[in-house]
């Protein structure tokens, strides 16, 4: 037997496994869980791996991914999405998919965490819209029950307005159209996650909450969706945040004296 047939025979058979336990994982009824009881967040340690992406690090904090963030398959990433934030599979496998072409695990079955930093990753989709998400005033947080949301405008605005500034001070800076597109679908995931399904409106303390401790807002009321987030639902939020192209709110928030960058 040829070395060529068996790496195509070892393919399809792992191909075939994780096809079946996809569909198993989209077939199957939500398990009733209390995420403080049995996913407790915990910070991690300077040898744990984490990634430039919030989401993905606050599952590895709530231990749905290991908490080392070392050695994460495709079919533990898929079922942590599930578990963690309910969302369908088939939209997980398109980042997993991704997060294998960087790992450094000397398998390509996993990777870890931090392979997401290598150099070519670092400064597309995970590194634009990460370090911070739309900012709202503490005043507006208080007084306005308008501004406890992210309208999907604003955040769209506040990352085509990170993509035009880390094109102005890095001369060396390249978004590939790919990359760009991955950009768009974590603002997407945030605004889903949190809001009002293609409609955005995500909670501002919930997504302040992600943003800066890398958690799921658990403390503060966060239950993950009754009903799967599918890539359906995504692909559509993602052509309602491409579009925006106006200033509107954005502009209305910074006359207002409101910060969103």
């Amino acid at each position: 037997m040829s070395l060529a047939f068996k790496v195509i025979t070892s393919f399809s058979s792992i191909f075939t496994a994780t096809y079946s336990t996809i569909e198993s994982l989209i077939s199957s009824p939500n398990q009733e869980t209390n995420p403080q009881q049995d996913h407790a967040f915990q910070a991690p340690s300077p040898t744990d791996k984490r990634s430039p992406c919030p989401m993905v690090n606050a599952l590895a904090n709530h231990a749905y991914l290991p908490r080392d963030g070392s050695n994460v398959s495709l079919l533990k990433l898929i079922q942590a999405a599930k578990e963690g934030i309910n969302l369908a599979p088939d939209a997980t496998l398109i980042v997993g998919l991704k997060a294998l072409q960087t790992s450094t695990t000397g398998s390509w079955l996993t990777f870890n965490l931090d392979d997401l930093n290598k150099h070519g990753e670092k400064t597309s989709s995970l590194a634009i819209t990460t370090p911070s998400p739309p900012r709202l005033g503490k005043q507006s947080l208080n007084t306005s029950e308008d501004w406890r949301k992210i309208p999907l405008e604003v955040a769209a605005k506040a990352r085509k307005e990170r993509v035009e500034s880390a094109r102005a001070s890095n001369p060396e800076f390249n978004l590939t159209d790919d990359q760009n597109r991955f950009s768009i679908l974590e603002t997407c995931l945030y605004l889903m996650v949190f809001g009002e399904g293609t409609q955005g409106n995500a909670r501002t303390d919930w997504v302040k909450v992600l943003f800066e401790e890398e958690r799921l807002p658990f403390q503060e009321g966060f239950k993950r969706s009754s009903s799967m987030l599918t890539l359906g639902q995504i692909l559509e939020l993602h052509k309602k945040v491409e579009a925006v192209g106006g200033t509107g709110l954005a502009v209305k928030w910074r006359k207002e004296g409101r910060e969103y960058k």
